[in-house]
């Protein structure tokens, strides 16, 4: 009976703490995700010579997944989220040198290992973590104030820098880089700094370009239109003329059936020719809902290490949506860049449950979560046992 009430307590307390709202607003969109794959991903299976709900099945679970992933990580304390993390980093850092050896080969990139059918991209699992170790290090500035917060973090980005363009994987290392520098900035690092980190990023843009063929692919397919490259974006572009304002319905569009990554990085074509314009302009803000939720309750903070992280995942969060569905417009080169919650992939689903479990429990109400509603809790289990009071702990 004790044990019921004090699970029954735990588990109000968490609700009480949490950000519910965002936590609400995380699973409509994952709601949403399961939807869209099982509409998208059919023609694919098809086409591939699989059962139709290959795919709807595989996410169902990852997606199941990812919901007990968020609420176990909320529920942990700040000390717990670090050392998860920094074992999340070592053990990812081992799986992407050890991809180079032997990871799967797709596309012309080794970012891939396959454990018992499923594919895994320890890239992919690495953001959330690296953003908390990254966090730690530049909040440690303030309470060891010789410690070398920028030189270490640099020092530790050109180790995963190194990993990623060894797969090759511009681009993640184009979204790490970015996330980095976010938190540089907010950690208090000089502007002048800031603008050396920024012409760096250009002159690397630049030597991608000439030096790595993929990415010059792309960023001419980008550029020229009569580059041959385009059709994928072309067929996109043509989904939400064809979906119009109100769509043609679930199911009936055909776009799926000509784009290899229709349930993956254009899923979202798929949303506007099936649901149409008002329908993905809707889920459209349900995304910055979200970010600007998460924005509201790092405004509330104090503690930097919970500000750099949070900020982090924010940013994370926000270039992913961005990136993604500029890329179906044909706003942005095409880049593997998944669309939270919503493309299929097991790596980036879990990541980003991973992300979404860390920045609600840095959110929690500090004055819910150890304030006195635990110590009158406590107070009301007293049991007159034997003539005495004795307290339940």
């Amino acid at each position: 009976m004790i044990a019921k009430k004090r699970g029954d307590y735990l588990i109000r307390r968490w609700l009480w703490s949490i950000d519910s709202v965002l936590l609400l607003l995380i699973i409509t969109i994952i709601g949403i995700g399961a939807l869209l794959v099982a509409t998208a991903s059919p023609a694919v299976a098809e086409r591939l010579g699989l059962h139709s709900f290959y795919f709807v099945h595989r996410q169902l679970i990852f997606l199941s997944a990812a919901i007990f992933i968020i609420i176990i990580l909320s529920m942990c304390s700040e000390k717990t989220i670090k050392r998860v993390s920094l074992l999340g980093f070592v053990v990812c850092l081992f799986f992407m040198l050890l991809t180079l050896f032997i990871g799967d080969e797709v596309k012309g990139a080794v970012r891939w290992i396959t454990i018992k059918g499923f594919s895994i991209q320890p890239s992919e699992f690495l953001k959330p973590f690296y953003i908390v170790i990254c966090a730690t290090l530049l909040a440690e500035r303030y309470t060891n104030r010789g410690f070398p917060s920028f030189r270490v973090c640099s020092a530790l980005h050109l180790l995963v820098l190194s990993l990623l363009l060894l797969q090759p994987d511009f681009g993640m290392a184009v979204v790490v880089t970015v996330v980095l520098i976010s938190q540089f900035f907010l950690a208090g690092l000089s502007m002048l700094w800031i603008m050396i980190a920024g012409i760096s990023a250009i002159v690397a843009t630049a030597m991608a370009y000439t030096y790595l063929p993929h990415v010059t692919k792309r960023i001419n397919s980008f550029l020229y239109a009569d580059s041959g490259a385009n059709y994928q974006v072309d067929k996109s572009l043509e989904s939400y003329v064809s979906g119009g304002l109100f769509g043609k319905g679930p199911g009936e569009g055909i776009v799926k059936t000509k784009l290899p990554d229709s349930h993956a990085d254009f899923i979202f074509s798929v949303a506007g020719e099936e649901f149409g314009a008002i329908i993905t302009s809707l889920i459209i803000i349900l995304f910055f809902i979200v970010i600007l939720r998460a924005l509201s309750r790092v405004y509330k903070e104090n503690s930097l290490f919970n500000i750099y992280t949070a900020s982090g995942i924010i940013i994370l969060f926000a270039m992913h949506v961005i990136f993604n569905i500029g890329m179906t417009m044909k706003l942005f080169p095409t880049k593997g860049m998944t669309l939270p919650f919503a493309s299929y992939g097991g790596s980036s689903t879990l990541s980003f449950a991973i992300c979404m479990g860390i920045l609600l429990s840095i959110t929690k109400r500090k004055d819910v979560w150890h304030s006195h509603i635990n110590r009158k809790f406590l107070a009301s289990q007293v049991k007159l046992t034997s003539g005495k009071y004795t307290q339940w702990t």
